[in-house]
């Protein structure tokens, strides 16, 4: 008796067993004929795959058959090994042969388009071909392709965070808040935020912006603040346009008294202009914030070849003389001429390097 009780246990399993595979087979060419895109039935056949693996191997297990070795789980020290070569940027550098460079296209002086619509130059851009340099060392890789990708104030933190941009060098305030997302190298420049406005437009400080309008760059830190102290200023209206070419370009055409943004940054847009001395900069900076290089959470090999490479510029004391071809001397496209000495704040943050968001 006991011996046929366990027979028709044993039959009662298989049948459940195949009854649940043969549903499960039926679903899949059901949904399969409402879609005939060969890629999608691949990720349903996929996502099908361990559950009825699962189910064979439960019926021969009641069998009392051995288990299937196919459905054995990776140790989690090989899981780790691999998650952490496919997370590494040289790693992704190593296997591409290109390392993606993200860029701006009017952070003026820091990384813009000027003569050549296909490539970026600037002070952050000098300083981001040092990185490349050091990592075609680290990686014994001298014929090292580049990719560049346009960045926006608004894009240009999701494509590092998501790995579609290696290494962002050019005018990205280093911030609590960003830092959750992304790293910072060493800082390469210290601002101030202040307004550009017409010689001419009764504006001396933000006090002068009461019931006036103001253009700023969408996604900065100087949109923030001026929207958290919009009331308070007595701000008619504030205008967020998508980059800081559009912004000076509202200014130009009058729809805005002033604009705010980082102080170098404004001295950028006020060196294009048709005559510069038009332009001022005028107020005294409510924010002083640090520049540094993105690149993804989490990767402290790439940081330290990033880090290492801007480190060795400032001790050799090359950052000298590219501190003096961006910010002293006539720059492209209308060799203009910033003049911006180095601040006393920047030359500290040279002698002692630092991530570190103040």
């Amino acid at each position: 008796m006991k011996t046929r009780a366990k027979m028709k246990f044993k039959l009662l399993v298989r049948q459940t067993a195949v009854h649940a595979i043969t549903n499960k087979l039926m679903d899949i060419q059901s949904i399969n004929k409402a879609n005939d895109d060969n890629k999608t039935q691949g990720v349903l056949l996929m996502l099908f795959k361990r559950p009825l693996t699962s189910l064979l191997c439960a019926s021969t297990l009641a069998f009392g058959l051995s288990a299937c070795s196919g459905d054995k789980a990776p140790s989690s020290g090989d899981a780790g090994s691999k998650e952490t070569a496919a997370s590494g940027t040289l790693e992704k550098i190593k296997k591409s042969g290109t390392i993606v460079l993200g860029y701006r296209d009017s952070s003026i002086p820091f990384s813009y388009i000027a003569d050549n619509p296909n490539q970026p130059v600037g002070y952050a851009h000098d300083l981001q071909l040092k990185v490349v340099d050091a990592v075609k060392q680290k990686l014994n890789m001298p014929d090292l392709k580049i990719r560049y990708n346009l960045v926006t104030s608004q894009n240009r933190i999701p494509l590092v965070s998501n790995g579609t941009v290696d290494l962002e060098c050019g005018s990205t305030t280093n911030n609590k808040e960003r830092q959750q997302q992304v790293d910072f190298s060493v800082g390469f420049f210290e601002v101030g935020s202040r307004l550009l406005t017409a010689k001419d437009s009764g504006v001396k400080d933000f006090a002068d912006l009461k019931g006036k309008k103001l253009v700023t760059t969408a996604g900065t830190t100087s949109e923030r603040y001026i929207r958290q102290h919009e009331k308070e200023l007595g701000i008619g209206e504030i205008i967020s346009a998508k980059d800081h070419a559009e912004s000076f370009l509202m200014l130009q055409n009058g729809r805005a008294a002033a604009f705010m943004m980082d102080d170098i940054l404004l001295a950028g847009e006020k060196s294009k202009a048709k005559d510069p001395e038009h332009w001022v900069i005028v107020g005294t900076s409510p924010v002083h914030e640090i520049y540094g290089c993105m690149l993804r959470k989490g990767d402290p090999e790439f940081k330290q070849v990033v880090d290492d490479a801007i480190k060795s510029v400032y001790s050799s004391g090359e950052i000298n003389s590219m501190y003096n071809k961006w910010f002293e001397q006539p720059i492209p496209p209308k060799n203009i001429n910033l003049n911006f000495p180095m601040s006393e704040q920047l030359k500290a943050l040279i002698s002692a390097p630092h991530d570190r968001d103040q």
